[in-house]
């Protein structure tokens, strides 16, 4: 399966009765909301000695793709385009790949 037949499958799902406002903003409390999730099961392992729930957290992180396929979506793009502008912004910020000194002096504007 592509990034996009994994948007158009997961878009099935969505609510068709949300106006594009409260897609949008479904789509990001959901990053959220879902992020928080995924951060407690880290915590969990690395500050109250819980095993490592990689399961979990995978399932946690299907969550992260559904919410970023609906957010993607109502903004316009696929996630293949969200991919790739994330990786042009990078090549442009670390052409040689990372470079700490470039990290904390980065240029104005790029964010």
């Amino acid at each position: 399966m592509t990034i996009n037949e994994y948007q158009q499958l997961a878009m099935r799902t969505l609510n068709p009765n949300l106006s594009e406002k409260e897609v949008l903003i479904n789509g990001v409390m959901g990053l959220c909301g879902e992020s928080g999730e995924a951060i407690d099961i880290v915590k969990r392992h690395l500050a109250q000695g819980h095993e490592l729930d990689k399961e979990h957290l995978a399932k946690e992180l299907g969550d992260i793709a559904w919410y970023l396929a609906e957010t993607a979506t109502v903004l316009g793009y696929s996630l293949e385009d969200i991919l790739q502008m994330n990786i042009d912004k990078l090549k442009k910020r670390y052409p040689e790949g990372f470079d700490t000194e470039k990290s904390i002096h980065r240029q104005e504007g790029d964010i």
